[in-house]
């Protein structure tokens, strides 16, 4: 394997970021992301509701790409525009911006997949597994589903460490931490006192309208980005690592990262986030760009990245195959600790 500053070489041409462009994508889904809860507002049909009340959640998951991108300093060439853009764009989802900047710019893509140090999907072993109470044993078992998406991200994720965090959870404090933490909270006010108002001004039921204008994208949009983070890093030719000089041997930026195929150009919905081994191998390669890099990525380093092609079947195959993890074998196990993927190479 090339060195990293190799590989990244190869994708400096695709780095270039537009502010033009850049703009009017945020503005394009913005103004989607309005029609839809507009269209929970104004259709009568319950159903009809609940049609634009799912779609505003998978726009709510292309705006959070958007700020995902902006946090990364990728979007724009102008870090302070970044900064504003990527609170704009993440307003929706009711993500703290400097949270999630510290959490997965810093944490999760410094150390993807090195145990104990990266907490996204991190796997239990078995004797960490058996040591849970009864009720967090449950808990894992619905993540662990492959129907458990939404509930992880909306507990694991926002709850703990995005929603006014403890110190248990972000190791630190900052003033950021707590004014964004006000900010999300007081869009969450408004937006549900909106539905009310506008439930009581065209005499709607006002749990209606805010069930289906507020829960239901939100929801939404916890099991999108639970289940986009899930298939990014949760593979059975995935490896998890507990020792960080084998972790750095292994090559993590393109090991331990998946690039899922859509068929009909869905990743294309996404912002091409699936293309996701050229993002960690060069975060400086802006969305409109990443389906250009994780082909040039995929020609030079041919049978080296992880390419699957997306099915349910697929997906719920891996969910009952990647349960637990043996560090000693490297390998996936089920919850009773019996091997369900090959044994990953060693790193001395």
């Amino acid at each position: 394997m090339p060195h990293r500053k190799v590989i990244r070489g190869w994708l400096t041409p695709l780095a270039e970021r537009r502010t033009a462009v850049a703009i009017a994508l945020l503005v394009l889904d913005w103004v989607i992301f309005s029609a839809f809860i507009a269209g929970t507002v104004l259709l009568q049909a319950w159903w009809a509701k609940l049609l634009c009340g799912l779609a505003a959640g998978f726009t709510i998951g292309r705006l959070f790409i958007i700020g995902h991108d902006a946090c990364h300093q990728s979007y724009t060439p102008h870090r302070g525009l970044n900064r504003i853009l990527g609170r704009i764009a993440m307003v929706p989802s009711l993500t703290p911006y400097s949270l999630w900047e510290v959490g997965h710019n810093v944490v999760h893509h410094g150390y993807t997949n090195l145990k104990g140090v990266d907490f996204v999907w991190a796997p239990l072993t078995k004797e960490e597994f058996d040591a849970l109470s009864p009720a967090r044993r449950v808990l894992e078992r619905i993540y662990r589903s492959g129907w458990g998406p939404a509930l992880y991200y909306l507990i694991e994720m926002w709850w703990l460490r995005m929603f006014f965090p403890r110190k248990t959870y972000m190791g630190t404090r900052r003033a950021e931490f707590v004014w964004d933490g006000v900010f999300v909270s007081a869009v969450a006010v408004l937006w549900v006192a909106g539905l009310v108002w506008a439930a009581w001004a065209t005499g709607q039921s006002a749990w209606m309208l805010v069930g289906m204008g507020f829960v239901v994208p939100f929801l939404f949009w916890n099991a999108m980005i639970g289940f986009v983070v899930y298939v990014h890093h949760t593979h059975t030719s995935v490896q998890w690592h507990n020792d960080k000089q084998a972790w750095a041997k292994a090559a993590p930026f393109v090991s331990t990262t998946v690039h899922l195929q859509f068929p009909w150009k869905l990743g294309a919905l996404m912002h091409h986030i699936m293309e996701h081994t050229a993002h960690h191998v060069d975060m400086s390669v802006p969305l409109y760009k990443l389906k250009e890099a994780q082909k040039k990525l995929e020609d030079m380093l041919p049978g080296r990245i992880i390419i699957q092609r997306f099915s349910w079947r697929w997906y719920f195959e891996t969910a009952r195959k990647c349960k637990l993890y043996d560090f000693t074998r490297r390998c996936w196990t089920d919850f009773q600790g019996r091997p369900t993927s090959a044994q990953a190479p060693a790193y001395a």
